[in-house]
């Protein structure tokens, strides 16, 4: 997920992005816990995306304090 498409969303998009991201990373964990999980990176590119989530929030809550 790039920053230039997440950008674009609104704030009720990314919380639900950031709410379905966190359920897959919680999937992705117990699996690898379980030792059913082959591409454990997916867990790394997943809070990846969350942060990046998490970041555009901040900066849009920040620009409509500011206005």
């Amino acid at each position: 997920m790039l920053f230039k498409d997440i950008k674009d969303k609104s704030l009720d998009e990314l919380h639900k992005l950031v709410n379905d991201l966190r359920a897959e990373l919680w999937t992705l964990r117990f699996k690898n816990h379980t030792s059913t999980l082959d591409q454990t990176h997916k867990i790394k590119l997943v809070r990846r995306d969350i942060a990046r989530l998490l970041t555009a929030i901040k900066q849009k809550s920040l620009e409509q304090g500011a206005k």
